[in-house]
């Protein structure tokens, strides 16, 4: 037997022409092919943070990093905020915590995400209670919340009044005996995170110690008292809760410096002396100018009884003449001559 009688035929072998020519074995190898370069663009495009993310236990998958990067998120810094929280042990809740879909809300929300991570994580460490929740408000609402959280650890000092938005550089109030005093005070304020979105700000807090202090100065009877014991101003405006509704929680008011002004007591009762002056001054000018009106009112009179004086004279003649001719007109000799008993003259 010959060694060739097990092997098929030429008609009984596969068709590989007929298999390649078969259009639906030709667009499953395309698709494969698409797929692997699919693959390929992929693993080269996100591969790297991937594997970052994987190492670091930050659970961000491969459709992940794709889809943020078709919504046009900024993948390092999903990556990096999501490997900050997770190597620093916060927001490890599922629900609650920091999930890499609230970080890409936030950032398409417009907020700056590693400000909120480094907040978070900055009052982890102090003990402080800030949830991503509050963390992404506070940062939306336009503050900065980093710096809220460091003002809390370490509290800051605020200038009253504050030179870079008030042109004096001091306080002026005036006690009871009217001596003013000059002062310039610092507040000691620590940020209030519960508060902070609504709460009023930092001139809300300069106003209100500053209206404070001039009303303490204001109730004391003398100047000397307040300039002994500054301390009792301190505690006079701690006592109002000026902090109340703000964002703010005051620690400590220091008076840092306190001098003696004008005598503004003297001054208004020397120009109410002189106003005084001036208003008997007016008074005896309008007395004075009554006088003289009256005199000139006495003289124009008498000018008038003079002139009718001088009138009733003139007429004296004419009745005499008048009296002449009408015969009733007598001499003193005649009267005694016809008996009228009149003396002669």
């Amino acid at each position: 037997m010959s060694v060739f009688a097990n092997l098929p035929l030429a008609a009984d072998a596969p068709n590989f022409g007929g298999a390649i020519a078969n259009p639906f074995m030709v667009a499953a190898i395309i698709g494969c092919v698409l797929l692997m370069f699919v693959f390929v663009l992929v693993v080269l495009n996100y591969g790297t943070l991937w594997f970052q993310a994987y190492m670091s236990n930050a659970e961000i998958r491969m459709h992940q990093l794709v889809g943020m990067s078709l919504r046009q998120v900024n993948l390092r810094v999903i990556v990096q905020a999501k490997i900050m929280a997770m190597q620093a042990g916060v927001g490890r809740d599922a629900i609650s915590g920091i999930t890499t879909r609230r970080l890409e809300a936030h950032y398409l929300a417009g907020g700056n995400v590693m400000n909120v991570i480094n907040a978070i994580i900055a009052a982890h460490r102090a003990d402080i209670d800030l949830d991503f929740d509050r963390a992404a408000a506070i940062d939306l609402a336009g503050r900065d919340v980093l710096e809220a959280v460091r003002t809390s650890v370490y509290p800051k000092v605020i200038d009253c009044p504050d030179p870079t938005t008030s042109k004096k550089s001091t306080l002026s109030a005036v006690a009871r005996n009217g001596v003013e005093l000059r002062v310039n005070a610092r507040v000691t304020v620590r940020t209030n995170l519960s508060q902070l979105i609504g709460g009023a700000t930092e001139e809300t807090i300069i106003a209100r110690v500053g209206e404070g202090i001039i009303t303490s100065i204001g109730s004391a009877e003398n100047h000397l008292v307040v300039m002994e014991n500054p301390e009792r101003i301190s505690k006079a405006v701690l006592e109002r809760g000026l902090d109340a509704h703000t964002a703010f929680e005051i620690v400590s008011i220091d008076i840092a410096d306190i001098v003696p002004g004008e005598n503004i007591g003297a001054r208004l009762q020397v120009d109410q002396a002189e106003a005084n002056t001036r208003v008997a001054r007016a008074s005896a000018e309008e007395t004075r100018a009554i006088a003289i009106a009256r005199e000139q009112e006495m003289r124009v009179r008498t000018a008038e009884n003079r002139a009718r004086v001088v009138q009733a004279e003139a007429e004296i003649p004419l009745a005499m003449a008048s009296a002449i001719r009408e015969g009733r007109f007598y001499t003193f000799g005649h009267n005694e001559a016809s008996g009228n008993g009149l003396p002669k003259g």
